[in-house]
């Protein structure tokens, strides 16, 4: 039988997000919360700074150009508080002259993302920034997607405020489906990944996995394409 207790996932990456642009916000919400990272949003540096007291975010993706407080004054700022000094500060900007990004690192940033922002290049840089702080590395070891999250760290499946602990093959499993959602993962290549090309198992083997992650994380998230394989349902 599995193992269930609470937990407040205090280990996944806070994120806020500050720009002025609605649109800009919305996007990038959208595409930072389906890597379930945990995100806030601010319109301008003053929002901002109130909202990062209360929040205590890991990262602040922080625009330039704001109106009330830009980007360099609340960096500035926030620099100046001991309670950021783990804090990781990205500019982002349409504007990428050298002169500008040079600003930035002297008054503490520790890196720039340039407008118009493309989502996975994002990701990438955002799990790049966050393994450069030991205190960070262990929150990116995670595979999820919205509020199922599988911690590769600590053998535990996240699901809400539950914390599922699962016997190995069903936990190997699960992060190879949830690793590309909607990706049909073909019967022969489930087997050898998980499994390996030595060990001999019976065709059922992977269906009885399955019933069972199903009874444990839910029917609606696995999918079975008959005669082929199986896949994690994003919806």
């Amino acid at each position: 039988m599995h193992k269930i207790k609470k937990t407040n996932m205090s280990h996944q990456i806070k994120i806020l997000l500050i720009d002025d642009e609605e649109d800009v916000l919305e996007f990038l919400q959208y595409v930072l919360e389906k890597e379930s990272f945990i995100v806030k949003t601010a319109k301008n540096g003053k929002e901002g700074l109130k909202k990062a007291e209360t929040f205590e975010p890991d990262l602040i993706l922080l625009d330039r150009m704001m109106p009330e407080m830009d980007g360099v004054e609340a960096c500035k700022i926030f620099r100046s508080n001991s309670k950021f000094d783990t804090t990781k500060i990205v500019f982002l900007t349409a504007r990428d002259e050298e002169s500008m990004q040079i600003e930035g690192f002297e008054i503490g940033a520790d890196d720039y993302i340039a407008k118009p922002i493309k989502s996975k290049l994002l990701v990438s840089k955002i799990k790049s920034i966050m393994r450069r702080s030991p205190k960070m590395a262990n929150k990116v070891n995670i595979i999820s997607y919205k509020h199922i999250a599988v911690d590769k760290d600590r053998y535990l499946v996240i699901n809400g405020n539950d914390e599922i602990v699962l016997p190995r093959k069903e936990f190997e499993l699960l992060s190879l489906l949830i690793s590309k959602p909607d990706h049909v993962f073909r019967r022969e290549d489930i087997l050898e990944q998980i499994w390996g090309k030595e060990v001999f198992v019976g065709d059922r083997t992977i269906d009885v996995h399955i019933r069972k992650l199903r009874e444990k994380i839910g029917d609606n998230y696995f999918s079975t394409v008959k005669g082929i394989g199986y896949k994690f349902v994003a919806f």
